[in-house]
């Protein structure tokens, strides 16, 4: 379609609902849009209204799934399973959590090569307690490289799920393989994308490109699933138990126990549209703004299983690691350490930044030091422009920040980085792209710095109501080779020694409980050529990259264990030390009737409360404890069998 003819397209839009996250305001749609495109009278900002639908509304569905899920209490006291990351070729992070009611867990860990831990590599023990939330964190060090291994975790008598997690090769490897992913908004829909990347059992890890988790509350942007804690999340204990809901999801905890992961946040881990300075969904009686950013960046450290690249400085994320001589991975920051805030009305000024300075000077470094054969770049937002007749339609993307762009390719081909590969999340669709400068050729890929895949979302919305919505943008970006705008799921980075090559698949409905997984389409890019060509079919992994999964249960507990697993397991309790207000997190398996009391040391019942007949499923109470003096108390829940106790300290 050329951009200098008169096009007519018509569409009914039939759209019921659509909710703006922030403020729930409804909009009741149901009307014809004629789009007249006449030369340059086309209004970019209508289209970019349209492209943008996907990161602003959400299509709701009128009624909740009000089944909570299950909480496996064969699992205890590790409700929350176990996760690995950021692979070496000699390391690897193992995580996990332990829900306890003492002020400290003794926690002991083991790394084998077998599934059955017999043939222990690494081992020893640590010690957690409520300033890290009760999580576990373990760089193991002294593995080999491009190994399977199998780690576990072992605490009140009871060993946590067996998990998988292969290192990094050094040196020469022939191939390498992962899954990439981003947006898993768990109010959407459910996160069948994991299950489908688990079955596949053909990938080195995970690539996570943000958005892991969303901040909204309830009915504020989804409304498939409910959410824990209801409210916007604010507060490090607002973070912590959306972080604990997320794993309690058995999709996710099984994504998270057969590869390892390597993570980086986008916005929504803080709050939407976030920039060093704020956030377009931070408001002024919500506090204030970098305190709220330290509880969510304070949050991702204890739930994910990262590696800190500085110690002395938390809000640092971007971060390098080696594949071999394959792959150099840089995962950037694209959000809170640098960002300016988002002006489309000055995109162009030249002093804008995305990255700041420090980690621009540290990509730089990066890329020119690299020998590996690909140098990947992880990243949130879209690199590529998104124009029509010039004109950007979303400031929060690198369209945004040109001139920072401008000179990163320039100076990507000036040092002759020969295989520049971005990797992108953020927008729900999926793209693949060239990098296109000055002078760029559409039909030989001349003068493009780089290609471009992008991700669309595990499962918040794109245009879905919009069939077709990409062919209102392909004409006016040449360097865009292809796009869905409509469906949910992941790609596979495929990198061999000629080729990186993307293979996207899709899944059916995300508000089904249960769904298929197909191939849509597939790009790649060639050694040294910097463009994109259309692949025949999907990659064909190598057959070594096949191993045993981790098993699905943990190994037999020990008898001496006190969990009761057929009623009540007490999750949680935040935050702790607490002044004026705690949060219960508990699963009880049937219906029960609860008894709420707290004792301080001496053993006086300070407070107590009939919680009634509480339904099966995941719960959370709230209790004001602002008139309760400085000490330790023990905080109980007491059904017709028993009791189930937490350590509480209040402070001033």
């Amino acid at each position: 379609m050329s951009k200098f003819t008169i096009v007519n397209l018509v569409f009914e839009l039939r759209i019921v609902s659509l909710v703006f996250p922030k403020h729930g305001l409804g909009i009741g749609l149901l009307c014809p849009l004629t789009i007249c495109i006449i030369m340059k009278k086309f209004t970019a900002f209508a289209l970019g209204y349209l492209l943008t639908l996907a990161c602003v509304f959400a299509q709701e569905n009128p009624f909740y799934d009000n089944a909570r899920f299950d909480v496996d209490e064969s699992l205890a006291p590790f409700y929350h399973g176990v996760a690995s990351g950021d692979p070496t070729s000699t390391s690897v992070m193992i995580w996990t959590r332990v829900s306890t009611d003492s002020l400290q867990a003794h926690v002991e860990w083991q790394v084998a090569t077998d599934t059955s831990m017999t043939d222990i590599v690494a081992s020893g023990t640590t010690v957690t307690d409520g300033e890290s939330d009760f999580t576990v964190k373990v760089d193991v060090t002294g593995l080999s490289p491009y190994t399977t291994y199998y780690y576990e975790f072992r605490s009140h008598g009871n060993f946590s799920l067996r998990g998988r997690t292969k290192t990094a090769p050094d040196g020469d490897v022939d191939a390498l393989r992962f899954g990439v992913v981003s947006c898993s908004n768990f109010a959407h829909g459910y996160f069948h994308v994991y299950d489908k990347l688990v079955d596949r059992n053909d990938i080195d890890a995970i690539i996570h490109l943000g958005d892991y988790l969303y901040e909204y509350g309830n009915g504020e942007y989804g409304d498939v699933r409910e959410l824990e804690p209801t409210n916007e999340i604010i507060t490090l204990s607002d973070y912590r138990m959306r972080h604990s809901y997320y794993k309690l999801d058995e999709k996710l905890r099984r994504l998270h126990q057969q590869y390892a992961i390597i993570a980086t946040w986008d916005d929504h881990e803080s709050a939407n549209d976030a920039w060093f300075g704020g956030a377009e969904n931070h408001e002024s009686d919500e506090g204030d703004w970098f305190e709220r950013k330290s509880n969510a960046i304070q949050s991702y450290h204890e739930w994910m299983p990262f590696r800190t690249p500085d110690v002395t400085d938390q809000e640092r994320i971007y971060r390098k690691l080696e594949y071999g001589n394959m792959m150099d991975l840089f995962m950037l920051d694209t959000r809170l350490v640098g960002r300016e805030e988002q002006d489309g009305a000055n995109n162009t000024d030249a002093d804008r930044t995305l990255l700041g300075q420090n980690q621009k000077d540290w990509l730089k470094n990066g890329l020119q030091g690299s020998t590996a054969k690909w140098q990947v770049v992880g990243q949130q937002v879209m690199m590529a422009p998104l124009e029509i007749f010039g004109s950007g339609l979303n400031a929060d993307q690198w369209d945004g920040y040109r001139a920072e762009r401008d000179e990163l390719w320039n100076w990507v081909i000036n040092e002759n980085v020969p295989n520049m590969v971005v990797l992108t999340g953020d927008i729900h669709t999926s793209w693949a792209n060239d990098l296109p400068m000055s002078g760029y050729d559409e039909d030989t890929g001349a003068n493009s710095a780089g290609v471009e895949f992008v991700v669309t979302s595990v499962t918040s919305p794109g245009l879905d109501f919009l069939p077709g919505a990409e062919n209102l943008v392909l004409p006016f970006n040449d360097h865009m080779k292809w796009a869905n705008l409509n469906n949910r799921g992941y790609y596979i980075l495929d990198l061999n020694e000629t080729r990186a090559q993307a293979d996207w698949y899709f899944v059916g409905s995300v508000t089904d409980e249960s769904t298929s997984d197909s191939h849509a389409n597939s790009w790649y890019t060639n050694d040294g050529s910097r463009h994109l060509q259309g692949a025949n079919g999907p990659a064909t992994p190598n057959p070594n990259i096949f191993t045993a999964y981790a098993p699905d249960a943990p190994r037999p507990f020990d008898p001496v264990s006190t969990h009761d697993l057929n009623e009540l397991a007490f999750i949680g309790l935040h935050p702790n030390p607490a002044t004026d207000q705690i949060y219960l997190q508990f699963f009880n398996h049937d219906n029960l009737n609860l008894t709420l009391s707290i004792y301080d040391v001496a053993g006086r019942k300070v407070m107590g409360e009939d919680l009634g007949l509480r339904a099966a499923g995941l719960q959370k109470k709230t209790i004001d404890i602002d008139e309760l003096n400085e000490g330790i108390y023990f905080v109980i829940l007491q059904t017709e069998k028993g009791s189930y106790r937490k350590t509480m300290v209040k402070t001033p």
